[in-house]
């Protein structure tokens, strides 16, 4: 399930999205739907879509720096085929995950508050629910961490957040952590592309194993 195009949940977000639909009207401005095949063994989940990123191109992601790691490192370990390019028509195709995010409308600053994220947490957790037993979710930073968890439910007190982590659930899948692979992580250096690989890898390792 997807939000409408013109989702009122959240009052701020729809008033900074119609904003910047006057600003940039050849922008997607909408809530971003998820990428990649429904029910893949891997859901990605994020934070939320960048202004210059996702909210323009209308895919997760997808044109700005947070999107080069992030695709890199799927292309890498055969998650995804084809070639990035920066643009939802890129001919870049997902293999076995799919990427979605836990506030799916831009938010100013790109920090949604608490009361957004709950707003849009049926829209997560009708995502989770497709994920097979013995798959995974790979959580980019702590709000999309305690995103998956307030979605399905489950204690964030006894998972607590840690890049590299793995939380086996009670709903028989995998919660892999991650820094947030955003530029700001990865130019003060809290985030290298081998620390996130490394995640990565992990993860799917964890499920290898399962």
């Amino acid at each position: 399930m997807e939000p409408d195009s013109d989702c009122s949940f959240c009052p701020r977000l729809r008033t900074f999205r119609h904003h910047w639909r006057e600003e940039e009207p050849s922008w997607f401005n909408a809530p971003v739907p998820g990428f990649g095949p429904p029910g893949a063994e891997v859901l990605i989940v994020g934070l939320a879509p960048g202004l210059r990123g996702a909210n323009r191109t209308g895919r997760p992601f997808t044109g700005d720096y947070a999107g080069d790691l992030l695709f890199a490192t799927l292309l890498k370990f055969g998650l995804a085929r084809g070639c990035y390019d920066g643009h939802a028509e890129d001919g870049l195709m997902l293999v076995g995950c799919r990427i979605v995010n836990a506030v799916r409308c831009v938010p100013p600053q790109n920090r949604p508050t608490g009361a957004e994220a709950a707003a849009c947490r049926h829209f997560l957790a009708g995502e989770l629910v497709h994920v097979p037993e013995g798959g995974a979710i790979l959580a980019l930073g702590r709000v999309a961490h305690d995103a998956v968890l307030g979605a399905l439910g489950e204690r964030r007190t006894s998972r607590p957040f840690s890049h590299g982590a793995l939380h086996r659930l009670n709903c028989a899948r995998l919660l892999a952590d991650s820094y947030h692979c955003s530029r700001y992580n990865t130019n003060t250096g809290r985030l290298t592309a081998a620390m996130f690989e490394s995640a990565v890898e992990g993860m799917l390792t964890a499920i290898a194993r399962h």
